[in-house]
Protein backbone atom coordinates (compact mmCIF):
# COMPACT_ATOMS: atom_id res chain seq x y z
CA UNK A 1 0.00 0.00 0.00
CA UNK A 2 1.20 3.50 -0.73
CA UNK A 3 2.41 5.54 2.27
CA UNK A 4 0.95 8.92 3.22
CA UNK A 5 3.42 11.66 2.25
CA UNK A 6 5.35 13.30 5.05
CA UNK A 7 4.07 16.81 4.34
CA UNK A 8 0.48 15.61 4.71
CA UNK A 9 1.31 14.07 8.09
CA UNK A 10 2.79 17.38 9.21
CA UNK A 11 -0.34 19.20 8.13
CA UNK A 12 -2.50 16.76 10.11
CA UNK A 13 -0.35 17.23 13.21
CA UNK A 14 -0.55 21.01 12.96
CA UNK A 15 -4.32 20.80 12.53
CA UNK A 16 -4.61 18.65 15.65
CA UNK A 17 -2.43 21.08 17.65
CA UNK A 18 -4.58 24.03 16.61
CA UNK A 19 -7.74 22.12 17.48
CA UNK A 20 -6.41 21.23 20.94
CA UNK A 21 -5.30 24.83 21.54
CA UNK A 22 -8.78 26.09 20.67
CA UNK A 23 -10.38 23.63 23.07
CA UNK A 24 -8.00 24.68 25.90
CA UNK A 25 -6.15 21.43 26.00
CA UNK A 26 -2.54 20.91 27.02
CA UNK A 27 0.55 20.98 24.89
CA UNK A 28 0.53 18.42 22.10
CA UNK A 29 2.86 15.50 22.50
CA UNK A 30 5.60 14.65 20.02
CA UNK A 31 4.29 11.18 19.29
CA UNK A 32 1.11 10.41 17.47
CA UNK A 33 -1.70 8.32 18.93
CA UNK A 34 -2.49 4.92 17.55
CA UNK A 35 -3.95 4.46 14.09
CA UNK A 36 -7.51 4.27 15.41
CA UNK A 37 -7.20 7.68 17.13
CA UNK A 38 -5.05 9.52 14.58
CA UNK A 39 -7.67 10.21 11.96
CA UNK A 40 -10.33 11.69 14.27
CA UNK A 41 -8.35 14.83 15.28
CA UNK A 42 -7.31 15.25 11.69
CA UNK A 43 -10.90 15.20 10.57
CA UNK A 44 -11.98 17.51 13.42
CA UNK A 45 -9.25 20.06 12.67
CA UNK A 46 -9.72 19.95 8.94
CA UNK A 47 -11.63 23.20 8.99
CA UNK A 48 -8.78 24.98 10.80
CA UNK A 49 -6.05 24.14 8.29
CA UNK A 50 -5.33 22.49 4.96
CA UNK A 51 -7.30 19.30 4.38
CA UNK A 52 -5.84 15.87 3.73
CA UNK A 53 -7.03 14.60 0.35
CA UNK A 54 -10.06 12.36 0.56
CA UNK A 55 -8.44 9.44 -1.28
CA UNK A 56 -5.60 9.34 1.29
CA UNK A 57 -8.08 9.30 4.17
CA UNK A 58 -10.00 6.53 2.47
CA UNK A 59 -6.80 4.50 2.11
CA UNK A 60 -5.93 4.91 5.81
CA UNK A 61 -9.46 3.95 6.88
CA UNK A 62 -9.48 0.85 4.70
CA UNK A 63 -6.04 -0.13 6.06
CA UNK A 64 -7.28 0.17 9.64
CA UNK A 65 -10.40 -1.81 8.89
CA UNK A 66 -8.38 -4.59 7.23
CA UNK A 67 -5.95 -4.64 10.18
CA UNK A 68 -8.83 -4.84 12.67
CA UNK A 69 -10.48 -7.62 10.67
CA UNK A 70 -7.28 -9.65 10.70
CA UNK A 71 -6.91 -9.24 14.45
CA UNK A 72 -3.66 -7.24 14.40
CA UNK A 73 -3.68 -3.73 15.77
CA UNK A 74 -1.78 -1.16 13.69
CA UNK A 75 1.52 -0.03 15.12
CA UNK A 76 1.77 3.58 16.41
CA UNK A 77 3.49 5.97 14.05
CA UNK A 78 5.62 9.03 14.70
CA UNK A 79 4.04 12.38 14.00
CA UNK A 80 6.34 13.49 11.19
CA UNK A 81 8.19 10.43 9.93
CA UNK A 82 6.38 7.13 10.60
CA UNK A 83 4.17 5.78 7.81
CA UNK A 84 0.57 4.71 8.26
CA UNK A 85 0.25 0.97 9.17
CA UNK A 86 -0.01 -1.06 6.04
CA UNK A 87 -2.51 -3.84 5.54
CA UNK A 88 -2.55 -6.54 2.87
CA UNK A 89 -1.18 -5.56 -0.52
CA UNK A 90 -3.70 -3.78 -2.65
CA UNK A 91 -3.78 -3.95 -6.46
CA UNK A 92 -2.06 -1.14 -8.27
CA UNK A 93 -4.35 1.51 -9.71
CA UNK A 94 -4.82 1.26 -13.42
CA UNK A 95 -5.69 3.74 -16.12
CA UNK A 96 -9.08 4.25 -17.83
CA UNK A 97 -8.39 1.38 -20.21
CA UNK A 98 -6.94 -0.90 -17.58
CA UNK A 99 -3.34 -0.21 -18.62
CA UNK A 100 -0.49 0.13 -16.15
CA UNK A 101 2.06 1.83 -18.41
CA UNK A 102 4.49 4.29 -16.95
CA UNK A 103 4.47 7.90 -18.07
CA UNK A 104 7.74 7.58 -19.98
CA UNK A 105 6.30 4.76 -22.10
CA UNK A 106 3.53 6.91 -23.53
CA UNK A 107 5.34 10.25 -23.82
CA UNK A 108 7.39 10.71 -26.98
CA UNK A 109 11.11 10.89 -26.38
CA UNK A 110 11.43 14.05 -28.45
CA UNK A 111 9.41 16.04 -25.91
CA UNK A 112 11.69 15.18 -22.97
CA UNK A 113 15.02 14.64 -24.69
CA UNK A 114 17.20 17.10 -26.56
CA UNK A 115 18.75 15.19 -29.43
CA UNK A 116 21.73 17.23 -30.61
CA UNK A 117 23.09 14.79 -33.18
CA UNK A 118 21.47 15.49 -36.57
CA UNK A 119 21.51 12.81 -39.27
CA UNK A 120 23.43 13.61 -42.44
CA UNK A 121 23.43 12.14 -45.93
CA UNK A 122 27.22 11.87 -46.16
CA UNK A 123 28.95 8.56 -46.81
CA UNK A 124 32.58 7.50 -46.85
CA UNK A 125 34.53 7.53 -50.12
CA UNK A 126 35.64 3.98 -49.42
CA UNK A 127 33.87 1.67 -49.91
CA UNK A 128 30.67 3.42 -50.99
CA UNK A 129 31.93 5.67 -53.81
CA UNK A 130 34.93 3.72 -55.07
CA UNK A 131 33.02 0.46 -55.33
CA UNK A 132 30.38 2.08 -57.55
CA UNK A 133 33.04 3.70 -59.74
CA UNK A 134 34.96 0.42 -60.04
CA UNK A 135 31.82 -1.49 -61.09
CA UNK A 136 30.96 1.22 -63.64
CA UNK A 137 34.50 0.98 -65.10
CA UNK A 138 34.15 -2.80 -65.43
CA UNK A 139 30.79 -2.46 -67.19
CA UNK A 140 32.10 0.03 -69.76
CA UNK A 141 35.23 -2.01 -70.34
CA UNK A 142 33.14 -5.12 -71.01
CA UNK A 143 30.86 -3.16 -73.38
CA UNK A 144 33.85 -1.80 -75.35
CA UNK A 145 35.35 -5.29 -75.62
CA UNK A 146 32.11 -6.87 -76.87
CA UNK A 147 31.50 -3.97 -79.26
CA UNK A 148 34.99 -4.32 -80.77
CA UNK A 149 34.40 -8.05 -81.36
CA UNK A 150 31.21 -7.63 -83.38
CA UNK A 151 31.89 -4.27 -85.12
CA UNK A 152 34.76 -3.98 -87.60
CA UNK A 153 36.39 -0.57 -87.26
CA UNK A 154 39.76 -0.71 -89.08
CA UNK A 155 42.08 2.25 -89.49
CA UNK A 156 41.60 4.18 -92.73
CA UNK A 157 44.28 4.44 -95.38
CA UNK A 158 46.84 7.21 -95.35
CA UNK A 159 45.40 10.63 -96.10
CA UNK A 160 45.77 11.90 -99.67
CA UNK A 161 46.11 15.66 -99.69
CA UNK A 162 45.24 15.69 -103.41
CA UNK A 163 41.83 14.18 -102.78
CA UNK A 164 39.30 15.60 -100.31
CA UNK A 165 36.67 13.10 -99.15
CA UNK A 166 33.07 14.00 -99.84
CA UNK A 167 31.47 14.59 -97.38
CA UNK A 168 34.28 15.85 -95.18
CA UNK A 169 33.04 15.57 -91.60
CA UNK A 170 34.70 16.52 -88.34
CA UNK A 171 34.93 14.00 -85.47
CA UNK A 172 31.57 13.32 -83.82
CA UNK A 173 32.28 15.55 -80.84
CA UNK A 174 32.77 18.52 -83.23
CA UNK A 175 29.84 17.73 -85.54
CA UNK A 176 27.53 20.01 -83.52
CA UNK A 177 29.85 22.95 -84.17
CA UNK A 178 30.13 21.99 -87.85
CA UNK A 179 26.34 21.86 -88.04
CA UNK A 180 26.14 25.39 -86.66
CA UNK A 181 28.50 26.55 -89.40
CA UNK A 182 25.91 25.51 -92.01
CA UNK A 183 23.29 27.76 -90.35
CA UNK A 184 25.13 30.88 -89.15
CA UNK A 185 28.08 33.07 -89.93
CA UNK A 186 31.39 31.56 -88.70
CA UNK A 187 31.72 34.34 -86.12
CA UNK A 188 28.29 33.57 -84.72
CA UNK A 189 28.55 29.78 -84.96
CA UNK A 190 32.13 29.45 -83.72
CA UNK A 191 32.38 32.23 -81.12
CA UNK A 192 29.11 33.86 -80.12
CA UNK A 193 26.83 30.86 -79.54
CA UNK A 194 29.44 28.63 -77.79
CA UNK A 195 30.59 31.62 -75.72
CA UNK A 196 27.07 32.41 -74.54
CA UNK A 197 26.49 28.73 -73.67
CA UNK A 198 29.69 28.52 -71.61
CA UNK A 199 28.95 31.84 -69.89
CA UNK A 200 25.50 30.62 -68.84
CA UNK A 201 26.99 27.43 -67.45
CA UNK A 202 29.52 29.47 -65.47
CA UNK A 203 26.76 31.68 -64.02
CA UNK A 204 24.50 28.73 -63.12
CA UNK A 205 25.98 28.12 -59.61
CA UNK A 206 25.62 31.83 -58.76
CA UNK A 207 22.03 32.10 -60.03
CA UNK A 208 20.83 28.86 -58.43
CA UNK A 209 22.24 29.00 -54.87
CA UNK A 210 20.14 26.12 -53.56
CA UNK A 211 22.46 23.93 -51.42
CA UNK A 212 20.18 20.89 -51.69
CA UNK A 213 21.63 17.91 -53.57
CA UNK A 214 18.33 16.23 -54.45
CA UNK A 215 17.49 16.47 -58.19
CA UNK A 216 13.80 17.15 -57.50
CA UNK A 217 14.77 20.27 -55.56
CA UNK A 218 17.22 21.62 -58.20
CA UNK A 219 14.80 22.28 -61.04
CA UNK A 220 16.68 25.30 -62.45
CA UNK A 221 20.08 23.60 -62.60
CA UNK A 222 18.67 20.35 -63.99
CA UNK A 223 16.63 22.20 -66.64
CA UNK A 224 19.60 24.31 -67.77
CA UNK A 225 21.94 21.33 -68.14
CA UNK A 226 19.25 19.25 -69.87
CA UNK A 227 18.61 21.97 -72.46
CA UNK A 228 22.36 22.33 -73.08
CA UNK A 229 22.92 18.59 -73.57
CA UNK A 230 19.81 18.05 -75.73
CA UNK A 231 20.67 21.01 -77.96
CA UNK A 232 24.19 19.68 -78.58
CA UNK A 233 23.03 16.05 -78.95
CA UNK A 234 20.49 17.00 -81.64
CA UNK A 235 23.12 18.90 -83.64
CA UNK A 236 25.50 15.91 -83.44
CA UNK A 237 22.78 13.49 -84.60
CA UNK A 238 21.85 15.72 -87.56
CA UNK A 239 25.49 16.07 -88.61
CA UNK A 240 26.06 12.30 -88.29
CA UNK A 241 22.99 10.80 -89.95
CA UNK A 242 21.37 13.56 -92.03
CA UNK A 243 24.36 15.08 -93.86
CA UNK A 244 25.54 13.55 -97.13
CA UNK A 245 27.87 14.59 -100.02
CA UNK A 246 28.61 18.30 -99.97
CA UNK A 247 27.28 18.31 -96.41
CA UNK A 248 23.78 18.52 -97.86
CA UNK A 249 20.72 17.39 -95.92
CA UNK A 250 19.72 13.80 -96.77
CA UNK A 251 17.52 11.07 -95.29
CA UNK A 252 19.61 8.14 -94.06
CA UNK A 253 16.95 5.56 -95.01
CA UNK A 254 17.15 6.74 -98.64
CA UNK A 255 20.76 7.82 -99.29
CA UNK A 256 22.51 5.72 -96.63
CA UNK A 257 24.98 6.65 -93.91
CA UNK A 258 27.91 8.91 -94.71
CA UNK A 259 30.24 8.47 -91.75
CA UNK A 260 32.83 5.94 -90.64
CA UNK A 261 33.25 4.54 -87.17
Amino acid sequence: MAEIPEHLLKRAQEARQRAQAQKGGGEPTASEPSGAESSEPAEQGASAGPKIPEHLLDRSKSAREQAAASGAAPAPAAAATAPVPAGPARPEPTGPGGGTQRLLTVVKSGSIQDVKATPTDKVHVWPHLLVVEFVAALVFTAFTLIFSIFVNAPLLELANFNETPNPSKAPWYFLGLQELLTMFHPMVAGVTIPGIALFLLILAPYVDRNPNKKPEDRKFAISLMTIHLMFWAILVLIGSFFRGPGFNFVFPWEAGLFFDL
